[in-house]
């Protein structure tokens, strides 16, 4: 099993919640598809897009739950990152944790990737 991961702020993931359904943030909408990140890249992710950030969550999601709407596509540093092209029911959701801050400054993911 492939877990795939969505940094989104607390905001987004709870105007979401009325409806049952995560379409995606202001930038998965403007491109077209809901971006994630795998447990190796989530954390670069997080320092490059969410940096100091505190309003965070982290959703886990089984690649394989999405189905064909899920596309591995080349991103940064061409690596083939998970793309949904699809809203994202909440049924389809494993977890959803809570992100802190660690001592170092960066976005604490111990404990929570799987």
């Amino acid at each position: 099993m492939t877990r795939i991961y969505k940094l989104v702020s607390r905001a987004d993931w709870n105007a979401a919640e009325a409806s049952g359904v995560f379409n995606g943030a202001a930038i998965d909408i403007a491109d077209g598809f809901i971006h994630f990140s795998t447990a190796e890249q989530v954390e670069e992710t997080g320092a490059k897009y969410f940096a100091g950030r505190t309003d965070l969550l982290l959703v886990a999601v089984d690649a394989a739950a999405l189905g064909e709407a899920l596309k591995w596509e080349v991103s940064r540093g061409g690596a083939l990152f998970p793309h949904l092209y699809a809203s994202l029911p909440f049924a389809k959701v494993a977890r959803v944790d809570p992100l802190s801050i660690g001592a170092n400054g960066r976005h604490d993911f111990s404990n929570i990737l799987e």
